[in-house]
């Protein structure tokens, strides 16, 4: 065995280390979510903080930057995917150095304390309840972004965590195009008057009946349940331990038929991406996905491409009528395609249709940018949150439950986490019109319930490359052009159009 080989095993078996606490840490994280008994809080908060800062420690620690000094000496030795590992592992020791000990404990404990005040503001419908804590991780936030440091904009030193090399300059433009281009639509829809009447999806729907109904579709996209399960949780997720161990949460409403129906194949398409990524780069730190926005691409495809589709509207009908008795008697399979792509302002983010989605997405990058510039504070948030709603989608919260309290995200600290969703939603539409170049005829396997076509071209395409790649150069190597919003916006326009005759 050559050096070079005895050094690539040695940090195998390092980060063998760490993937160890960082599994203990997700499987407690899940426990806590799913049915920790409430009386366990305060130690459990504790405990995942312990965890969380023995992994910041064994990255940052001197056998890391050992490990860099001998594989920045060997590159010429290295094929592509040992050059990529050394480059990204220098990137992360750097990114992490920056942070004390003492700072990542006191973060980690506030998220763990705040994700449970969260559940009970949220619960009680009361903001109160949650501010103290949620002052605490805006303000640990805040001294991040100091550790981190920024050229132009604070809030740009959040989004390079999830989207490397991402700005408010550049998001801004990517956005501001966006949101002109659906409100545009928006205004087509509202001047043809057409109302779609979708009153037969909030009938009585039992939760046994819907969590089966979400279990087969989640087999039919590919989920290995081998490798995976479905809990039940207040806020729908999914976490891996590793490849081999891939959990989606998911909530039920018993008066609403698509809530945790989407949920489902809204997570499915995540877990599908991690349990996709290959046993061959183990070891090598980049068995991870490319970035959040990638990683929602992958979720928003499967929710809305793929679930919202006529042909899987059909689908979904047929199997939707044999599960549930006599909720849909007399509905046809057109009205049920109509009904699930029914455009409506509204409150909740994640019930909110395909359209006016990303505009729910745009609020929080809003607020958010004002809040880390510190042009707002905590106490400001329901009543800028209820403003934007009112300015932007002509609806007003009534309660904090369904405005400011509605989202788990900023409970943990997860500030930059939400332009993802609408990035995701760029980037799955970019890739769809490559995947129909791809494989002619797509649609009609979707049509009889056959996502295996849709399965293996992500497969190939994207979720085996992992973190080969950054999601810039990943989706011009999959489709030979840069991000755009023009494929989402003319796959829109033609949907929507076919919907509501503008």
């Amino acid at each position: 065995m050559s050096e070079v080989e005895k050094k690539l095993k040695e940090f195998a078996e390092y980060l063998k280390k760490i993937n160890h606490y960082t599994t203990a840490g997700n499987l407690m994280y899940w426990d806590m979510t799913t049915g920790m008994p409430e009386a366990m809080a305060e130690t459990r908060a504790e405990t995942l903080s312990f965890f969380q800062t023995e992994v910041h420690n064994l990255n940052v620690s001197p056998k890391i930057e050992e490990f860099i000094k001998f594989f920045e000496s060997h590159m010429d030795e290295f094929d592509y995917t040992y050059k990529r590992m050394t480059k990204q592992l220098k990137k992360d020791y750097e990114k992490q150095k920056r942070y004390p000990e003492e700072f990542i404990r006191e973060f980690s404990l506030a998220a763990s304390r705040g994700e449970v005040a969260w559940e009970k503001a949220k619960n009680a419908s009361d903001f109160e309840i949650f501010k103290p804590a949620l002052e605490k991780i805006v303000e640990l936030t805040k001294k991040s972004i100091e550790y981190k440091g920024y050229k132009d904009n604070k809030y740009d030193a959040l989004l390079d965590d999830y989207e490397a090399g991402l700005t408010v300059e550049k998001l801004d433009k990517v956005f501001g195009e966006l949101r002109d281009g659906i409100v545009e639509i928006l205004n087509k829809i509202k001047s043809t008057g057409k109302e779609i009447d979708d009153s037969f999806f909030h009938k009585e729907f039992p939760k046994s009946e819907q969590e089966s109904l979400c279990l087969k579709l989640l087999d039919i996209m590919g989920f290995d349940f081998k490798r995976g399960r479905m809990d039940e949780t207040e806020h729908p997720y999914t976490i891996d331990m590793t490849n081999k161990d891939v959990r989606i949460t998911n909530h039920y409403y018993e008066n609403d038929f698509t809530s945790a129906l989407f949920s489902a194949i809204h997570e499915g398409g995540h877990a599908i991406y991690e349990q996709d990524i290959p046993d061959s780069l183990e070891g090598t730190g980049l068995n991870v996905a490319a970035s959040m926005a990638i990683h929602e691409s992958q979720s928003r495809f499967y929710e809305n491409i793929i679930g919202k589709s006529r042909e899987f509207s059909n689908y979904l009908y047929n199997e939707s009528v044999k599960q549930f008795k006599g909720q849909f008697e007399g509905v046809s399979k057109e009205q049920f395609y109509k009904a699930l792509n029914k455009v409506t302002p509204s409150l909740i983010r994640t019930e909110a249709d395909e359209l006016t989605y990303s505009l729910h997405i745009i609020i929080r990058y809003e607020i958010e940018k004002l809040l880390i510039n510190d042009l707002i504070e905590v106490k400001d948030l329901p009543r800028v949150w209820n403003e934007k709603y009112k300015e932007y989608l002509g609806v007003e919260p009534t309660n904090d439950k369904e405005g400011v309290l509605q989202d788990v995200h900023w409970s943990d600290g997860s500030f930059g986490y939400f332009p993802s969703y609408a990035l995701g939603n760029l980037y799955g539409a970019q890739m769809l019109h490559k995947t129909t170049k791809d494989v002619p005829g797509i649609y009609e396997e979707i049509g009889k319930g056959n996502l295996q076509p849709v399965h293996k071209w992500l497969k190939e395409n994207v979720h085996e490359y992992a973190n080969l790649y950054d999601p810039s150069n990943l989706i011009k190597k999959i489709t030979g052009e840069e991000l755009q919003a023009k494929y989402f916006l003319q796959y829109l326009d033609n949907k929507y159009k076919a919907i509501y005759n503008y």
